[in-house]
């Protein structure tokens, strides 16, 4: 209405550029703001109050309808960094929690390995005190021994592809973290505090010690200090 009033004051009828499109408030089409100032302008030059009463109203209403606009796409745009937001912690912990059922998966399996390693060492010890007592005297016990060496091998291999290997003793310096001292014994060969005999054999699996080696420690070439 409006507009055409101005329309028709200006050019003397009405005209309106369909390809120049502002606001729609309350299913109402305005021309934009640059137009409608532009409208304002030439009425109040004109000293059209009812024109310019129109105008003004257009104005005020593109105004809310900007600003109900702008709270809108704020608003959206807070749900969406939000949603993100909560998208990433999501996200985060599900990372956190599959790396935590990892290593409890990891750490099982080697739990496991190792109660199955350690449930093999006093066999290991057998076949090793029964290779150090038995001397083979006839050809019957010869292949009796050769059998059983057999299997010992089968069985250190094993050990081996596990993971498992042996604590280095005779000539390493004493480490109680590895190693279980019995007793210091005076020695020419060895300097004070270096292992000088392995009573029993220590095991790790990996970097996880399953036993310690059972060792006598020198003190040197000086007096016998007994045991420990």
């Amino acid at each position: 209405m409006w507009l055409g009033m101005v329309g028709e004051k200006r050019n003397g009828s009405t005209k309106r550029d369909g390809s120049r499109r502002g606001a729609v408030v309350n299913g109402e089409d305005f021309p934009p703001m640059k137009d409608l100032i532009q409208l304002y302008r030439t009425a109040f030059l004109e000293g059209n109050d009812e024109v310019l009463g129109e105008v003004e109203k257009a104005i005020t209403a593109v105004e809310k309808e900007k600003s109900r606009v702008a709270s809108q796409f704020e608003s959206i745009t807070t749900e969406i960094t939000s949603g993100k937001e909560k998208f990433i912690r999501l996200n985060a912990d599900l990372e956190n929690f599959r790396k935590q059922t990892e290593k409890e998966r990891a750490k099982f399996t080697s739990n496991i390995r190792v109660e199955v390693v350690q449930s093999l060492l006093p066999l290991v010890d057998c076949f090793e005190k029964t290779n150090l007592e038995n001397t083979p005297e006839n050809e019957k016990e010869q292949k009796i021994s050769t059998s059983y060496q057999g299997i010992y091998n089968q069985l250190v291999e094993t050990l081996r592809y596990l993971g498992v290997g042996v604590v280095e003793t005779v000539g390493m310096p004493f480490d109680p973290s590895v190693h279980e001292a019995i007793s210091q014994e005076a020695s020419m060969q060895f300097k004070a505090g270096i292992v000088m005999h392995e009573v029993r054999r220590g095991f790790h699996l990996k970097e996880r010690l399953l036993r310690p080696a059972t060792v006598k420690v020198s003190t040197g070439s000086g007096k016998q200090s007994g045991s420990s």
